[in-house]
């Protein structure tokens, strides 16, 4: 294990699965996405999402289309929250569809969690998706995809090991080219790392990524997150399904890694959300007291000499 991983872990215990800490926010994003595919206006589809949800009993309940919930688009959870996930959705989707378009074949998605886009989007038959988590969650999806007898569009590769373990050993014993462009996706994970195991993250990435690679990942950029604790989206997460999104969060400083990546001759453009939901004409839009402020979303590209 990275010395900068090991010293710097996360205090709080986490499940090797899907039933608690950090493992039930993968949940979480499954229920906004089912919700997000039964609307009208949807930005993404994704049919497995429900099946997710309806095999974890830690969230035996939780609503799969808006209209399970009493208040509808009002709720800050399962409203404005579910709307964030979808559009979050919809646009890193774009950006893997991009880069893919451009030739590149090695999708590497680091703490891919619940995620089903080698399943639902789709890809030349020469792309390749490593999926890098904990093995218990991969077994998790294993298992509820091979009920629905789901078949990927592109050859998926497992790869089971914990970020704060030598991941890199594991992905290059996988199957994974650094010497060839790959897509990288860090989505709703860094904010859980302590600001040192981010930047090892990142550099690590920069090693491994070849000219022509691309690289998204989400931040968030408060100076103090504890002050949006009582936030409408944070209030509702924790009362309505007993996730303290606060209590898994990292609370130190956060590095500048757009700013490193830039340093190593990478381009990054930084974004809020806020301009995608403009973009589109959906999603959440700023308001007070917003747990949603600080979050940005970051492309950056190593580009061919």
């Amino acid at each position: 294990m990275n010395e900068a991983i090991r010293t710097t872990a996360s205090p709080h215990p986490d499940t090797e699965g899907v039933d608690g800490g950090v493992g039930l926010t993968a949940l979480l994003v499954a229920a906004s996405r089912a919700i997000e595919s039964r609307r009208g206006d949807s930005l993404a589809q994704d049919v497995y999402a429900e099946h997710f949800v309806r095999a974890a009993p830690a969230c035996a309940g939780w609503p799969v289309r808006i209209e399970q919930v009493p208040d509808g688009d009002d709720n800050a959870l399962w409203g404005r929250f579910a709307r964030y996930f979808g559009l979050r959705t919809r646009v890193l989707d774009d950006f893997v569809v991009r880069s893919v378009l451009t030739g590149v074949r090695q999708v590497v998605l680091l703490g891919a969690g619940l995620d089903t886009r080698a399943f639902r989007l789709d890809w030349p038959s020469d792309c390749v998706f490593f999926e890098v988590d904990r093995a218990g969650v991969l077994a998790f999806k294993h298992q509820v995809l091979a009920e629905l007898s789901a078949a990927p569009r592109a050859r998926r590769v497992p790869v089971p090991v914990d970020l704060r373990d030598d991941w890199v050993t594991a992905l290059t014993g996988s199957g994974f080219d650094p010497a060839a462009p790959s897509i990288w996706l860090a989505e709703g994970l860094l904010f859980y790392l302590p600001g040192p195991a981010e930047t090892y993250l990142v550099d690590t990435v920069d090693l491994l990524a070849a000219e022509g690679s691309a690289l998204a990942f989400e931040a968030k950029l408060e100076a103090d997150l504890m002050v949006y604790r009582d936030s409408a989206i944070y209030t509702a997460t924790r009362e309505q399904i007993g996730i303290d999104l606060l209590d898994l969060f990292d609370k130190g400083p956060r590095p500048d890694s757009a700013g490193r990546l830039e340093a190593r001759g990478w381009s990054a453009s930084t974004h809020t959300p806020f301009e995608f939901t403009r973009r589109h004409g959906r999603g959440p839009l700023p308001e007070p007291n917003d747990a949603l402020e600080g979050n940005r979303w970051v492309f950056a590209y190593r580009r061919r000499p």
